[in-house]
């Protein structure tokens, strides 16, 4: 656990922009994210970026039968760390592309999409293509499930999902507003 928090450290001073954080999400974090889903209901599921895998693992330990599992991460270091960690599970880079990641790994659309995706240190066409492509993704009544440090993302969010709600978990440091979005 050290040892991932002195890596997520190292690759934030690296690049701040694509990192998000000075730490991972902690536990409560996690857990308020994730444990509203109807896990017998998915089937297929995504992380974006993926960092040091505390998502991922949670999604290890509540997938239910044969849900296949995407991770997504575009850090080289972060990304072969997973790929070790987590050998049956598939991977992905760029969160962009995340249509042709799903055709590459045999599936059309998912259920379930999870973000911890810095959108806040974007510039709003790479937004905008995420979503998109988060939007593209996800099947019809898919849950997109994502964290922010700010509010910032609500309006865009709106425009894409007839469902957007929004919760704010203050045990995580720093506090993380949840949104919770259904296609």
């Amino acid at each position: 656990m050290a040892g991932e928090r002195v890596l997520f450290l190292k690759e934030f001073v690296e690049n701040p922009r694509k990192v998000g954080s000075v730490t991972p999400s902690s536990n409560y974090l996690t857990r308020t994210m994730l444990k509203q889903l109807l896990w017998q209901n998915i089937n297929s599921i995504v992380e974006l970026g993926a960092g040091t895998g505390v998502f991922t693992q949670y999604i290890i330990e509540h997938k239910q039968g044969n849900c296949q599992v995407v991770a997504v991460e575009q850090d080289k270091l972060m990304y072969y760390r997973l790929k070790v960690r987590y050998p049956s599970i598939l991977m992905g880079r760029e969160a962009e592309n995340l249509v042709y990641i799903l055709y590459k790994h045999n599936l059309k659309r998912v259920d379930c999409i999870i973000s911890g995706l810095p959108f806040s240190n974007m510039e709003k066409i790479e937004r905008e293509r995420i979503i998109m492509a988060v939007e593209s993704g996800l099947k019809q009544g898919g849950i997109f499930v994502l964290f922010q440090y700010s509010l910032q993302m609500r309006s865009m969010l709106k425009q894409y999902f007839s469902e957007v709600h929004v919760s704010l978990e203050v045990r995580n440091f720093p506090p993380a507003f949840i949104y919770v979005c259904r296609k």
